[in-house]
């Protein structure tokens, strides 16, 4: 057999064996649609599959077993049900028995998640350590430096953005439209990781209407995609002092007050938005600045930091729980503690098997925000990036959100959902 014919039939074998595996995989259907239940009712799922075992793992909070069992599927769909006796977040497994990593499928319930709460105390300071650290920023002269950038969007300028702040530069691109005029500004904040910025993220916006500016999480141009280790959530964790996300926090900070001080800004409308540490750091921001239109966050990071010594599983920045000093840190960073200050209407996707930026811990900083907050639950989401094709819901209602508030009209979600009462 030839070199060719020989890769032609292992990726044939290969193809058929991905095949095998997807049609042995259960599918799982949720009993209500929103993944979402009151204390009290029992969560279920429904279970299609090909005839056969199923092994089946439920966590809580995805930090300890609640329930184990085999299902055995012989004439129609099974069912798994969990009646947890708190607030919580459910995370189920469910997979053939004997069968590899690759033929688990997850699922995720809520129980009454409106009545989580924090796992921490808010630190006695919280508010006099921020304060503090926006007076000293304060102090700082921005000395703003633009620089015309080439872009091939039409009816678009684009610049390079350089600010100064405490102990650091805020770069970025900024857009706006290519015409005399005061327009509606958005914010966007980054994700985690070291990367260049894509000029699309504003000039599209500018396109829109929107006078717009992409915030690097970095102290770096926004064309380079390296100059800060890949490590950088660890750097100075044991200390407020010296925590990396301090800095992130005030040039996040300091992005807004440029864009106050612009005459191009119509001096109305100001949103921040982002995912996952974008919308960490919109979460923060908010928190840090009650003058905003709108916030405007997919799947957030940074909350709940100190939940693995609570029972329940942190996520992104993944911080040592055995780490004294670094949990003694986390509250001054985590957004939970920042939420109770955010005064703006909040639309908030939450990924109910997500397990880099776990859900209960979101729903703890939402359930501290006193504003309207609107939650789209995304019941088959893992985190944005694993399963982009599951956020669709999501991403339709900001594209909605954003469309009423270039137009000048006001967001006002509907927070039913988020204060307990099921829709």
């Amino acid at each position: 057999m030839s070199r060719k014919s020989f890769l032609g039939l292992a990726a044939l074998v290969a193809s058929a064996s991905v095949q095998a595996i997807l049609a042995q995989a259960p599918t799982l259907t949720p009993l209500h649609a929103n993944g979402t239940y009151e204390l009290g009712e029992t969560a279920a799922w429904t279970v299609s599959a090909p005839a056969g075992k199923y092994v089946y793992t439920i966590k809580r909070n995805n930090f300890d077993v609640l329930k184990t069992g085999t299902l055995e599927l012989t004439d129609g769909p099974g069912r798994i049900e969990m009646k947890p006796d708190e607030p919580a977040m459910l995370y189920l497994e469910v997979h053939p028995e004997g069968g590899s990593p690759s033929s688990v499928v997850h699922a995720g319930a809520a129980i009454a998640p409106w009545k989580l709460q924090p796992s921490a105390p808010r630190p006695d300071d919280f508010d006099a350590f921020w304060e503090g650290k926006l007076k000293a920023l304060a102090e700082i002269p921005m000395n703003p430096k633009l620089t015309p950038t080439e872009t091939a969007k039409p009816g678009v300028e684009l610049y390079t953005v350089k600010l100064d702040s405490v102990g650091s530069n805020v770069q970025g691109y900024l857009a706006k439209p290519a015409r005399e005029g005061k327009f509606p500004a958005l914010v966007i904040y980054q994700y985690a990781g070291v990367y260049a910025l894509k000029p699309q993220t504003v000039t599209d916006r500018a396109a829109e209407g929107w006078l717009a500016f992409d915030v690097d999480s970095h102290d770096m141009p926004p064309s380079q995609a390296a100059g800060v280790s890949p490590s950088y959530q660890k750097i100075g964790n044991s200390s407020r002092e010296t925590c990396y996300f301090l800095n992130m926090y005030l040039r996040d900070s300091r992005a807004l007050d440029y864009i106050r001080t612009r005459p191009d800004w119509d001096g109305k409308t100001l949103v921040i938005m982002g995912t996952s540490m974008g919308g960490q750091q919109s979460l923060v921001t908010a928190g840090l600045n009650p003058n905003l239109t709108a916030v405007i966050v997919n799947e957030p990071a940074g909350a709940d930091l100190n939940g693995d010594l609570h029972g329940r599983k942190a996520g992104y920045p993944n911080w040592p729980s055995n780490d004294p000093d670094v949990m003694k840190t986390a509250p001054y960073f985590d957004t939970v503690n920042f939420a109770s200050r955010i005064k703006a209407p909040v639309l908030a996707g939450i990924g109910y098997i997500d397990t880099t930026t776990p859900p209960v811990g979101i729903w703890i900083a939402v359930n501290q925000i006193p504003a309207p907050v609107e939650v789209i639950p995304m019941v088959e989401s893992d985190h944005n990036n694993r399963t982009p094709d599951k956020q669709g819901a999501l991403l339709s209602r900001i594209k909605e959100v954003l469309h009423v508030l270039v137009g000048g009209g006001e967001f006002a979600p509907d927070d039913a959902f988020a204060r307990g009462r099921l829709k």
